[in-house]
């Protein structure tokens, strides 16, 4: 198990620096959960300069749980605090930018557009995110109900995700760009995905009654520092945790 998660750790750390490496500096999209934690927490330890960036409605978990964290980490954090009136005119323009009518694509779609536009503003044009990690590591609820069916029906189910994923990540760059900005995604890397398809089921889901789930990357982020808060906490998927699922009118 050491060395499973030992290696775990290098291939974290390598494809994070692989994708940025090319970059002065980066900003990342940060919720405060695991995931964008533990990137944002690698990138300190690599010792490239970041920004982290989190939007969502006044209110939203997301806003309130970033700024605990992005203290905990010390970085510079930028919040941008989403108004319906703006939030409808967003809507209106990814519905026209995009040919994808899958309402949580949509919705994420719109928030990385904010965040593209803060990036902006924050004078940064690289923009990492931690796109991946639920799907490699089992992290959303649905992998509970087929855990029952056994192993290769789960990785079936990693499989179909990350195949969504790709997608709407794919949407996500047209949807952003008129901004001039770079999004990317280190977990989605093929060479991690590999790397991440072999670790054993059981380091990342322990039942079908597993709430918390992705079990071995809360080791991992535990032991590079990552606060027991974020490396801890269930997962909140980004158009719940900024209300925007919640203000979304479908047109």
């Amino acid at each position: 198990m050491e060395t499973l998660l030992t290696d775990l750790k290098n291939e974290l750390f390598n494809a994070v620096a692989q994708s940025i490496k090319d970059d002065a500096q980066i900003a990342i999209a940060f919720s405060g959960g695991i995931d964008s934690t533990l990137l944002a927490q690698i990138c300190k330890k690599i010792g490239i300069k970041v920004t982290l960036l989190t939007v969502g409605f006044h209110g939203s978990q997301d806003i309130q749980f970033s700024e605990v964290i992005a203290q905990k980490l010390a970085l510079p954090h930028k919040i941008k605090e989403l108004n319906r009136q703006d939030f409808q005119k967003k809507q209106e323009y990814i519905y026209n930018k995009v040919e994808c009518r899958n309402i949580s694509h949509l919705e994420n779609c719109i928030a990385f557009l904010y965040i593209g536009i803060l990036a902006k503003e924050a004078d940064v044009v690289s923009i990492l995110t931690a796109n991946g990690c639920d799907e490699l590591f089992c992290g959303y609820d649905r992998f509970r109900s087929v855990y029952e069916l056994g192993s290769a029906q789960i990785k079936h189910l990693i499989i179909e995700k990350i195949t969504n994923e790709l997608h709407l990540m794919n949407e996500v760059q047209i949807a952003t760009s008129e901004l001039g900005i770079k999004i990317k995604q280190p977990f989605l890397s093929e060479k991690f995905r590999s790397f991440a398809m072999h670790i054993p089921i059981e380091n990342k889901i322990k039942g079908c009654n597993d709430l918390i789930r992705k079990h071995i990357l809360r080791e991992v982020a535990l032991s590079i520092g990552v606060p027991g808060d974020s490396a801890t906490r269930p997962k909140k998927a980004l158009q719940y945790g900024t209300l925007i699922h919640k203000n979304f009118r479908p047109m």
